[in-house]
């Protein structure tokens, strides 16, 4: 099928909207009229710009307030239509989308409304355009799409169809029963699609439509469900977004372009438009890669924590730390490229690494070259729209070689014990829908609800995707201020006591995050504990929670090194979750702590 993108879900603009389409691989656009008028092109000129690229122009709106007026006023608004329609003309655009009217002058009367529409399509059909009427949700008459059908339907006329659109339908009803109507509508007078998702809110429609959609995938509705229906009428006209965004408005064009038509491909998969190469679910974390252009400290911390440097590469300074099934590699190399510790990259274990990547570049995930001798194993790697770097990891193949033949091994054993529970990446504010739909599409993670959170500074954004049974967890971070600690990625490390653990870190003299005395005061109030537990938890700095079912979590942090921090989880009793009570607590005590370091250093600085 064809894939369109309305201009309204791009930053720049209309020709920096129209190139990122084209370039991304859209088939056309809907211009919104905004875009036109502030425009310096003539639409002769937008018409050759489009044709240029490659692009058909599938949609011209929005027409508003038009059917069930009074006589006069409906004059006038066949005035404005012929010079609209003498617009589109020149334009090259052959469909218009009128919204359902919400002017206080809007008479409830389906016979009046079918007439005026009637009569509209008229005039347009001299111009050679079709009119798709379209419910909008907050529409002062008319507000359903089942509505707006069975007026378009009385109206009869050949140049008259009806506009389905994904978010003024979900968002009025979820009941999966109240879409099976769509497919009453016959195909032909289904003029156009619009899709958009949204993440799932208690707000005015509005308010939620102008500010809150996204891209399918990137939210909660059932957009594939809708489409579905669509299809089974027969509709064959373009998939096309119409997103509005406060965020994608100012991010930038391309990479917003490639994340729509990523939704597409995804959507299309979903309902059986067109195929994809199978996902290749990833069955654990093979390794976390920390960048760094100072090692010691880094390797410090993880010897504190238990860890044994095992390995070192053969021709990179690059050293793997192990114990249990949680392996860490320091990469000393980036020295020249930065100058704090970050978590760079992971290492995915995957069951076919040649066709992990070939699902990843269907998806627009740029692959990743790199730098590596003849002697070096060949590993597939894709860059997260943060930059991170993923790697797949041959697993359960004893044929392919293993990355870790790439490294000598010390002779040091590595202790028994820890796993790795999940990985917690920051992403840039702009990024932040987009990753979730990587993850979710390129590497087949499931997304968890968002979990919003106060942070002392702002708002912290959180979501997590996961594999299914024991596979790895990713948890996407959206920190106010992601150059601090707070908005530094983590590495959480699965232990089965972390009170012994603590204990063994803390006899080191290596100190962990500080809670406040506050905070187990609070769960003294929340929870009953056994004797001395809670005591227990306060002179550790360990954080509590414990979820409907009974499912438990204690977790501690370390120091912050760079942007990077280390999370010891002991989970017990089926939790699934990862602590967000406790989020704001830790928020707050790293964003203390990072104060007391700055004033510490300044303070050596003087003497």
């Amino acid at each position: 099928m064809r894939r369109s993108i309305a201009t309204v879900c791009l930053s720049g603009t209309l020709t920096e909207k129209l190139t990122a389409a084209a370039r991304a691989g859209f088939d056309g656009v809907e211009i919104f009229e905004n875009d036109l008028l502030a425009s310096p092109l003539i639409p002769e000129e937008i018409r050759a710009r489009c044709a240029d690229l490659g692009l058909a122009i599938d949609l011209y709106q929005p027409m508003r307030d038009i059917e069930a007026v009074p006589e006069a006023e409906f004059t006038r608004n066949l005035r404005r239509a012929r010079h609209k329609f003498e617009l589109m003309r020149r334009l090259g655009a052959d469909t218009v989308l009128v919204c359902s009217n919400v002017s206080p002058l809007a008479e409830d009367d389906d016979d009046l409304a079918a007439e005026q529409l009637g009569r509209l399509a008229d005039l347009a059909q001299d111009f050679g355009i079709r009119v798709a009427y379209e419910a909008l949700a907050w529409g002062r008459q008319v507000s359903t799409y089942d509505h707006a059908w069975r007026i378009v339907e009385a109206a009869d006329h050949p140049a008259l169809g009806t506009c389905l659109d994904s978010f003024h339908i979900l968002s009025r009803s979820s009941d999966p029963k109240s879409l099976e109507g769509i497919e009453d509508i016959p195909g032909e007078k289904i003029f156009f699609l619009q899709l958009a998702d949204a993440p799932l809110m208690a707000m005015d429609v509005l308010q939620w439509s102008r500010h809150y959609r996204c891209f399918p995938g990137q939210g909660g509705f059932d957009v594939a469900g809708l489409v579905r229906h669509v299809l089974a009428t027969g509709y064959d006209g373009p998939l096309s977004l119409e997103v509005f965004n406060d965020v994608f408005r100012q991010a930038d064009a391309g990479r917003t372009a490639l994340d729509g038509l990523r939704s597409l491909l995804a959507l299309e998969e979903n309902t059986g438009v067109s195929q994809l190469p199978a996902p290749v679910i990833p069955s654990g974390v093979a390794f976390a890669e920390l960048a760094t252009s100072d090692p010691e400290p880094v390797g410090e911390l993880l010897a504190a924590l238990g860890f044994a440097r095992t390995a070192r590469h053969r021709g990179k300074p690059v050293d793997l730390w192990e114990q249990g099934t949680a392996r860490v590699l320091v990469n000393a190399g980036a020295a020249r490229r930065r100058t704090e510790t970050t978590l760079a990259a992971v290492g995915l274990e995957s069951a076919d690494p040649r066709a992990s990547t070939h699902r990843a570049e269907a998806l627009l995930a740029p692959a990743l070259p790199r730098r590596r001798t003849e002697r070096d194993v060949p590993l597939e790697s894709i860059a997260a729209p943060d930059g991170t770097e993923v790697l797949f990891c041959a697993t359960g193949k004893p044929e392919l070689p293993s990355w870790t033949d790439d490294f000598a091994r010390t002779g040091k054993p590595a202790r028994p014990g820890f796993g790795i529970d999940h990985l917690a990446l920051t992403q840039p504010w702009h990024h932040f829908d987009e990753a979730v739909l990587f993850h979710r599409t390129v590497l087949g993670l499931s997304p968890h609800d968002t979990v919003e959170l106060a942070d002392p500074y702002g708002l912290f954004r959180s979501r997590a995707l996961s594999a299914p049974a024991d596979g790895p967890r990713i948890v996407l971070n959206l920190a106010p201020a992601p150059t601090d600690d707070a908005g530094a990625g983590h590495v959480a490390f699965a232990v089965e006591d972390v009170v012994a653990i603590v204990r063994r870190v803390r006899a080191t003299g290596t100190e962990l995050l500080r809670i406040p005395g506050n905070y187990y005061d609070d769960l003294a109030a929340s929870y009953e504990f056994a004797d001395g537990e809670l005591e227990t938890y306060r002179e550790l700095g360990i954080l509590y929670d414990r979820d409907q079912h009974g499912g438990e979590f204690r977790h501690c942090y370390t120091a912050t090194i760079g942007h990077v921090f280390f999370e010891l989880v002991q989970r017990t009793g089926g939790y699934r979750g990862f602590g967000a009570a406790n989020a704001p607590v830790r928020l707050a005590a790293q964003r203390r702590q990072g104060l007391g370091d700055v004033l510490a250093d300044r303070l050596r600085s003087l003497h």
